[in-house]
């Protein structure tokens, strides 16, 4: 793929259409139910403005006619969409949105609302699924609130997913 990203014969449309159909989809895949760490996103961040930057190519500086690469904020103006982070929290909410509507019954609710039984390690605790649903929540002001509650509610939830979608990430 670096050689299509690179190549000067393709069109930056072209190009972009590759990133996000074959591309984003492989790393994407199975999104939904990662636990995400910082340093996770870090690495996904620049993952993704190592691709950007290769697809864009470097600039000549207008003032002392050098090349140079992209700042993330000339790329972050050049990609339109949502940065691959924003687009794995806002996956996640949808995701959630689907299990908390599963019911009670089914396995996958069971594992999302219980408690593990048993004695935990001393070490700190892992970070789990529900744990990034609550800190996508507080980005967006609304970590006090029953989100388990809520997502019964279509439309509310629907702009609660749109506002982690549009949240800027630094």
């Amino acid at each position: 793929m670096q050689n299509l990203l690179s190549s000067r014969l393709l069109s930056k449309n072209l190009k972009l259409k590759i990133y996000r159909t074959i591309i984003l989809t492989v790393v994407l895949y199975g999104c939904e139910a990662w636990s995400l760490t910082l340093r996770e996103e870090r690495k996904l961040r620049v993952f993704e403005n190592m691709v950007l930057r290769r697809k864009f190519r470097p600039r000549r500086d207008e003032v002392t006619g050098e090349w140079r690469g992209l700042h993330n904020e000339e790329l972050n103006d050049l990609y339109s969409s949502p940065n691959i982070v924003r687009v794995i929290k806002s996956r996640r909410m949808k995701w959630a949105w689907l299990v908390v509507r599963m019911g009670e019954e089914r396995g996958v609710y069971r594992v999302l609302v219980g408690k593990p039984e048993g004695k935990r390690p001393l070490r700190r605790p892992r970070r789990r699924w529900v744990d990034n649903i609550r800190m996508d929540l507080q980005d967006v002001g609304c970590g006090y609130m029953d989100w388990i509650g809520v997502a019964q509610d279509r439309d509310r939830w629907r702009t609660l997913v749109s506002a982690v979608m549009n949240f800027r990430v630094p």
